[in-house]
């Protein structure tokens, strides 16, 4: 662990909202995380399902083998339809595999995590003519146009928990947004209804069975508008 990533929970509980936070959830967090076996440090995944509109905390300790569903939320708004994000301006919530690259204390929105969205494989679909867009989070509040909002309190718990795993030395939180559970099922389902986007879908699934079958942080390349499961 560097000693910027073990002083970042210090600094972040500078800002009044997150100094806030831990005062009214950390209490009964912690004891959460304790009763669930993570008396040390954890990292952690998050996993979004835009038709079902949850959002997963996946947690595994530091000498676990495994992550283990810590908490489920539900969103509290949506924006748009199933499929991926294209480009600005069409208030869609992105589909694939990223990962947090901002933990913003003053947002507009109380507190929210950013994505790195874009990433390749939305770059690549936008194409050169037109802006992919930015400035995706998950957020408190209760409005979006593309975002993943949970409302203040929920938010509250999220955002916590990132704190506490980038302080324990991850340096990447994978923030995966599937547009729903990928069973075959439901893969079946939706093709029907969204047949334009069975071959991105179809790039997805294989991450998102790999992870429910392991339960391991999964490796994803991207290339030619594709993400490719290691």
């Amino acid at each position: 662990m560097t000693k910027a990533q073990n002083n970042f929970k210090a600094a972040q509980i500078k800002f009044e909202r997150v100094e806030k936070a831990y005062q009214e959830k950390w209490g009964s967090l912690n004891q959460s995380l304790n009763l669930a076996g993570y008396k040390d440090h954890f990292s952690m995944i998050i996993n979004a399902y835009k038709a079902e509109g949850k959002l997963e905390i996946w947690l595994k300790g530091n000498t676990d083998q495994k992550y283990s569903l810590f908490r489920t939320y539900d969103f509290c708004a949506h924006s748009g339809i199933l499929g991926p994000k294209v480009m600005e301006g069409d208030k869609q919530t992105p589909e694939g595999f990223y990962y947090i690259n901002v933990f913003n204390p003053m947002s507009t929105y109380h507190l929210s995590l950013g994505i790195n969205y874009p990433n390749a494989v939305d770059l690549f679909r936008t194409g050169n003519s037109r802006k992919p867009g930015n400035d995706i989070y998950i957020h408190g509040n209760c409005v979006t146009v593309g975002c993943i909002p949970l409302t203040d309190e929920k938010i509250k718990e999220v955002y916590i928990l990132a704190v506490e795993a980038s302080n324990a030395g991850q340096e990447k939180i994978p923030v995966n947004i599937y547009p729903f559970k990928m069973t075959n099922e439901n893969m079946k389902k939706y093709f029907t209804q969204f047949p334009v986007q069975v071959s991105f879908w179809k790039t997805m699934q294989p991450g998102y069975l790999a992870f429910e079958k392991n339960k391991k942080q999964i490796e994803v390349e991207e290339f030619n508008g594709q993400y490719l499961v290691k």
